[in-house]
C-alpha cells in the first residue's frame, strides 16, 4: 500500500497579514481560527408516508428464510389497516418458539406501513427491512440488536422492499457502528469515527508523517500556552497511545516535513522564535534512535512552502512566505546522499497557499495559491520537470483559489477541492486536472464550503474530507464527507468526535486515518485524536 500522508491546509490567506511582518503574521492566522460523533443507535425512522393501506392488499410477507424454527418475520402490520390479518409466516428455525420476535424481525411494522403494496420484506427477510404494509406508508424503527432471539445470530440486513409509495427506512446494524439508509430498496454505507488517545502536548501547525515501522511522528506545531513547539511525539496504532520522543533541535510550526528513502524524515523552514523567526534550517528525524539533528540549511528561510519526495530520492521545496511575509518563487533540491540544499529554477508565478503534486510520470503540478501580498490570485498552474530541472506553465483551474488540497487519484488525475477564493470566501468546488491533457475541468461540489480541512485518499480510492473551516462567521466543522471518484460526486457521511480545524490526517496501514489536534471552536489547540473507520 502507497504511504499516503495528508495535512490541514493553512486556513487564512496571507493578504490578511498585511505588511505587519511574520510575527502579525502568525498572530492574525492563529486567532481566526467551530457536533461531535453522531452515535448511531440502530436506525432512524423514515418520514411517514401519506395514506398507508391496509398491510395485506396484495404484499405477502416473507416466506420461511431458514432463520429459525417458530418465529415469523411478523405478524400483522400495525402501521395503517391491519387489512387481512395475515397469519404469521409458516415456521422457519431461528431457535426454539418465536425467535426473531413476535412483530416482524426488523421491529414492529410502524404506523402507516412502510414498503407498500406488493412490496416484500428484502432478500433474507431476517432483520425486516422495511417490513410489509400500507402503501406510502414509513418504516419501521430497526431494534437495537437483531441477536437478540434465543439461539439466534445477527441475521443478515434486508434488502429494502419497493413499494407504491412511502420512502425505505434506515436499517441499523447491532451496535449502531455502521447504518444503512434505505431508499425505496438503496443502500448507502456510513462510516463513522472513533475516538483514541490524545496527545502529550496539544498543538496546531504541527506535522504529522507515517513511518516505515507504522507508527506516526508528529512533531514541533504551536499552541497558545507555549507558543512554538519542539516537542515531538509517537502514535503507535497498535496499543492506540501517544508517547514522547526526543525534541527537535529548533521549535516551530508551519514547517514541511517528509519522509526520505532511508526513512528518515526531513524537517524544513517554518516559523518560530518570540518574534516570529521564519527559518532556514532544517533538521532530521532518525526513527531508529528517537532523535533529531541539524542538516543542512535551505538557500532561503521560507514558511507556508511545499515538499515534494521526487523519484530520484531529493526533495523539491517550493515557494512559501519569505522573512517579509511576501510569497517566493523560488525552488531548491535537498540531497539526501549529502545533507545539502541547493537551488533549481524557479517558478514562473511567485505562490504561497499552493498545492504540490507528485504526478505518475515524475513531474510536480503546482497549483493556485496567493502571489503578491494578496494583490493577485492566480488560477494558473505549472508543472515541475525534474530532468531539467524547470517549471513550465500548463492549463489554468477553473476557480482561482488557494489554501485548498490536493490528492492524487488512482486514476493518475488530481482532485483540487475547497479552499479560499479572491474574496476570502470558502468554497465547495473541486476540479480534475488530467496529466494526459494538461486541462482542468470542474466535478461535483463539495456539500459544506470549507478550508483548512484535510483530504486523505483511502484505500479503496475514494478521499476522505474532514473538519474545517467555512461560512461567513468562520464556523469550524466536525463534518465529514466523502469524494467517489466513479461517481465525480462528494456525499456527507457524519461526523468527528471533535470539530477541530488546521489538524493532521494521516492513513494507517490498517486503512483507518488517523486525526490529530487542531484548533477547536473556541480557537484552543487539541490534544485529542480520533480515528476514521
Amino acid at each position: 500500500m502507497p504511504v499516503v500522508e495528508s495535512r490541514g491546509a493553512f486556513p487564512f490567506p496571507t493578504r490578511w497579514l498585511g505588511y505587519y511582518g511574520v510575527f502579525c503574521f502568525l498572530a492574525v492566522a492563529l486567532w481566526g481560527c467551530s457536533d461531535p460523533l453522531r452515535l448511531r443507535t440502530s436506525s432512524t425512522t423514515g418520514t411517514a408516508g401519506s395514506g398507508g393501506t391496509d398491510a395485506g392488499g396484495g404484499g405477502a410477507f416473507a416466506t420461511p428464510s431458514g432463520l429459525g424454527t417458530g418465529g415469523s418475520l411478523g405478524v400483522t402490520g400495525t402501521g395503517g389497516v391491519a387489512g387481512d390479518s395475515r397469519p404469521s409466516a409458516p415456521a422457519s428455525s431461528l431457535g426454539t418458539a418465536g425467535s426473531m420476535g413476535g412483530t416482524d424481525g426488523g421491529g414492529q411494522v410502524g404506523s402507516g406501513g412502510a414498503s407498500g403494496v406488493g412490496g416484500s420484506v428484502g432478500t433474507g427477510g431476517s432483520l425486516g427491512g422495511a417490513g410489509a404494509g400500507g402503501s406510502g406508508g414509513s418504516p419501521a424503527t430497526s431494534p437495537p440488536d437483531a441477536s437478540a432471539a434465543t439461539g439466534g445470530s445477527d441475521a443478515p440486513l434486508a434488502t429494502a422492499g419497493t413499494g407504491t409509495g412511502g420512502t425505505a427506512g434506515t436499517i441499523g446494524t447491532t451496535g449502531g457502528m455502521i447504518s444503512y439508509a434505505g431508499t425505496t430498496g438503496t443502500t448507502v454505507l456510513q462510516e463513522i469515527f472513533a475516538a483514541t488517545g490524545s496527545m502529550a502536548t496539544a498543538r496546531i501547525y504541527h506535522t504529522a508523517t507515517l513511518l516505515p515501522s507504522g507508527d506516526v511522528l508528529i512533531a514541533g506545531g504551536y499552541n497558545f500556552s507555549g507558543g512554538n513547539l519542539a516537542s515531538a511525539e509517537l502514535y503507535d496504532p497498535n496499543a492506540g497511545t501517544f508517547t514522547p520522543t526526543g525534541n527537535m533541535t529548533t521549535a516551530r510550526g508551519e514547517h514541511t516535513a517528509t519522509l526520505l528513502g532511508n526513512g528518515k524524515v526531513l524537517i524544513a523552514g517554518g516559523v518560530g522564535g518570540e518574534y516570529g523567526v521564519v527559518y532556514a534550517s532544517a533538521e532530521l528525524y532518525d526513527p531508529s534512535a528517537g532523535t533529531f539533528a541539524a542538516t543542512g540549511s535551505m538557500t532561503t528561510a521560507r514558511i507556508s512552502h511545499t515538499a515534494t519526495l521526487l523519484p530520484g530520492g531529493k526533495v523539491l521545496i517550493a515557494g512559501g512566505c519569505d522573512v517579509r511575509g511576501g510569497p517566493l518563487a523560488s525552488a531548491e533540491l535537498y540531497d539526501a546522499a549529502n545533507g545539502t540544499f541547493s537551488a533549481t529554477g524557479s517558478m514562473t508565478v511567485a505562490r504561497v497557499g499552493h498545492t504540490a503534486t507528485l504526478l505518475p510520470n515524475g513531474e510536480v503540478l503546482i497549483a493556485g495559491g496567493e502571489e503578491s501580498l494578496g494583490m493577485l490570485l492566480p488560477a494558473s498552474a505549472e508543472l515541475y520537470d525534474p530532468s531539467a530541472g524547470t517549471f513550465a506553465a500548463t492549463g489554468s483551474m477553473v476557480v482561482a483559489r488557494q489554501y485548498q488540497t490536493a490528492t492524487l487519484l488512482p486514476s493518475g488525475e488530481v482532485l483540487i477541492a475547497g479552499g479560499y477564493d479572491f474574496s476570502d470566501l470558502p468554497l465547495a468546488s473541486a476540479e480534475l486536472y488530467d496529466p494526459a491533457t494538461g486541462r482542468f475541468s470542474a466535478v461535483g461540489s463539495m456539500p459544506e464550503a470549507r478550508a483548512g480541512y484535510t483530504a486523505t485518499l483511502l484505500g479503496n480510492g475514494t478521499e476522505l474530507i474532514a473538519g474545517g473551516v467555512g461560512g461567513e462567521d468562520g464556523e469550524v466543522f466536525a463534518s465529514a464527507e466523502l469524494y467517489a471518484p466513479s461517481a465525480g460526486t462528494f456525499a456527507t457521511i457524519g461526523s468527528m468526535i471533535t470539530a477541530r480545524v488546521n489538524h493532521t490526517a494521516t492513513l494507517l496501514p490498517s486503512g483507518e486515518v488517523l486525526i490529530a489536534g487542531g484548533a477547536d471552536v473556541s480557537n484552543d489547540a487539541l490534544a485529542s485524536a480520533e480515528l476514521y473507520q
